[in-house]
């Protein structure tokens, strides 16, 4: 297994530890990022460079993305330099981005026609996740092509789940962003909502933690918002985008989204607000001020 080969796509905030984690599991790593200054970590760590995603997949039987959205997932794919460009017949390529289910699904149909096996494999724990490898890994697509990519999964998460076909996973990403972001939500409600009683919001926190209410957005967000650390392990304008998501597959499939368009609504001021860079907790200084706080003071 540790002579195996793989490729890498995108090594920003996520995909950088992510990539990282295969070099340490013995994995032979080949990397390629639109920046050249990205790759060096990984260059410096023992991985190749390459000098597109179409001299990636000439290298690799297997091609894992972690970009930002659709249309860059259809870029490095599909583009004039996009992994299809190199694959040989078979090759399996694993996006583990966060895009919409029906995009997934078109990549993927497209990437068939050329003898391509695409997985959506896109990923919940953020940055820590990344870093320590403990990623929960939902997959969409073949099966058979599922199980020939499970070491790689495995090297980078704990939690790896087969949901079904293409498109699958991305639809059990966007249940969990409907979960996650909800709860972030309302874990800042919920200590703002202490702050303005005048009650500590640390003890509140702390109260809460032991009983029917807690969840990890509470242990682990929850002490960072009370820390004002705001540095980003999940960037606000990526939960934006992600509820953006959530809220599109809901219409496409006219069922109710009450919660999550809130939550949504609520990102959407914090990347107004100029705070989209930062940590999407940063929901709670949107709220401190509509009720009438200075959350600088």
């Amino acid at each position: 297994m540790a002579n195996q080969k793989v490729g890498f796509i995108g090594l920003g905030l996520m995909g950088r530890p992510m990539a990282l984690n295969l070099l340490k599991a013995g994995f032979e790593v080949h990397v390629w990022a639109r920046r050249a200054e990205s790759m060096q970590p990984l260059l410096d760590a023992g991985a190749h460079g390459a000098a597109s995603p179409a001299a990636l997949a000439e290298a690799v039987p297997v091609t894992i993305s972690m970009v930002a959205d659709a249309p860059d997932v259809a870029e490095v794919t599909l583009g004039p330099n996009g992994v299809v460009q190199g694959a040989r017949a078979g090759h399996i390529h694993v996006d583990m981005s966060t895009i919409a289910p029906g995009a997934a699904k078109e990549i993927a149909a497209q990437l068939a026609e050329r003898g391509v096996r695409m997985l959506d494999a896109p990923v919940s724990g953020g940055e820590i996740g990344a870093i320590e490898a403990t990623l929960t890994i939902m997959v969409g697509g073949d099966e058979a092509a599922f199980q020939e990519a499970l070491p790689f999964f495995e090297a980078m998460g704990k939690t790896v789940t087969y949901v079904g076909a293409s498109g699958a996973g991305q639809v059990a990403k966007a249940c969990n962003q409907v979960l996650t972001g909800v709860t972030v939500v309302a874990v800042a409600e919920a200590l703002n909502l202490a702050r303005a009683a005048g009650v500590d919001p640390a003890r509140v926190r702390e109260a809460l933690l032991g009983g029917s209410a807690y969840s990890k957005v509470l242990e682990n967000h929850g002490a960072r918002m009370l820390a004002r650390n705001f540095r980003p392990g999940f960037k606000a304008w990526m939960h934006q985008k992600d509820m953006r998501i959530v809220l599109d597959e809901a219409h496409r499939l006219n069922v109710p989204a009450l919660t999550s368009a809130v939550a949504a609504q609520l990102f959407n001021a914090v990347v107004g607000s100029g705070k989209g860079e930062e940590d999407s907790i940063a929901v709670l200084q949107i709220l401190e001020v509509m009720s009438g706080a200075n959350p600088e003071a």
